[in-house]
C-alpha cells in the first residue's frame, strides 16, 4: 500500500474533518513551542545541558526569538525533576497497512514501549483525548512495523516535565477507526459532514464552512 494517511491527518479529522478538508493543501510550519520542546525531548534520559540544547534549537530555527530561550530554560528545569528512559532509537518511521496510516515515533524504548513529545501543558491526570488517539495510532503502526505486540506509549509533556503512560482502550481504537475513515473520505475528495459539536469558535473557515464547501466538480 502506498497512499498512507499521516497520523497528523487522523488527529485533525478527529477534531474536525471539515476543517481538515479546507486546510489539507496548506503547508503548516512547525510551531516555535514545539521546536523547543522537541529538542529538549531528544536529550531526556541524559544530562541536560541548556547551552548545548539552545545551540541545537538555533541550528533548527536560526531566527528563534529570545522567548524561545526562556521556554527552553523552563522545560529543562521541569524535566530535571523527572526520571526519563533512554531510547534505543529515535524518529522511527512506522506504518500500518491494515489502517493505511503512517507516522514517525519520537522514541522507542528497549521494553517495546515508545514516547511522543508534546508541547502542550499536561492535564491534571492522564492524557488528552487527542494524545490517546495518537498513541493508539502509533501502537497499531509499531505492531505492524516491528512485528511484535506493543501495549502502549508515553506522552511527554515537556513544558511541565510530565510523562504519562497511555494504554489504548477500545473507545480509543473506535475513535481512531472513525477518524481514519473520515481522513480517507477527505483524501478521496468527499466533503465531510460538519460535526454536531464542531469546535467553530475561532476557526478561520467558519463562514466558508457554514456556507457549504463544494468540490470543483460540482461547479460543472
Amino acid at each position: 500500500m502506498t497512499d498512507y494517511i499521516p497520523v497528523s491527518a487522523v488527529i485533525a479529522c478527529h477534531i474536525c474533518p471539515r476543517r481538515y478538508y479546507f486546510e489539507r493543501s496548506e503547508e503548516r510550519e512547525e510551531s516555535l513551542r514545539y521546536t523547543v520542546c522537541k529538542q529538549v525531548s531528544t536529550h531526556l534520559g541524559e544530562l541536560l545541558d541548556e547551552e548545548e540544547i539552545w545551540r541545537e534549537v538555533l541550528c533548527v530555527l536560526p531566527e528563534a526569538p529570545p522567548e524561545a530561550r526562556d521556554l527552553l530554560d523552563q522545560c529543562v528545569a521541569a524535566c530535571r525533576e523527572t526520571t526519563w528512559q533512554t531510547p534505543v532509537q529515535t524518529d522511527l518511521a512506522v506504518e500500518s497497512d491494515i489502517l493505511g496510516i503512517r507516522g514517525r515515533v519520537d522514541k522507542v524504548f528497549s521494553d517495546g514501549t515508545f514516547a511522543i513529545a508534546r508541547s502542550s501543558t499536561a492535564p491534571k491526570a492522564g492524557a488528552y483525548g487527542t494524545d490517546r488517539l495518537r498513541v493508539a495510532c502509533y501502537v497499531a503502526c509499531l505492531h505492524e512495523t516491528l512485528g511484535k505486540p506493543v501495549t502502549g506509549g508515553y506522552v511527554e509533556y515537556v513544558t511541565g516535565g510530565a510523562c504519562r503512560f497511555v494504554e489504548p482502550q477500545p473507545r480509543d481504537r473506535r475513535e481512531m477507526i472513525k477518524a481514519v475513515r473520515a481522513a480517507k473520505q477527505v483524501v478521496a475528495g468527499d466533503v465531510p459532514p460538519r460535526p454536531l459539536r464542531a469546535p467553530c469558535e475561532g476557526c478561520p473557515h467558519f463562514e466558508r464552512c457554514t456556507a457549504g464547501p463544494r468540490r470543483l466538480s460540482d461547479l460543472f
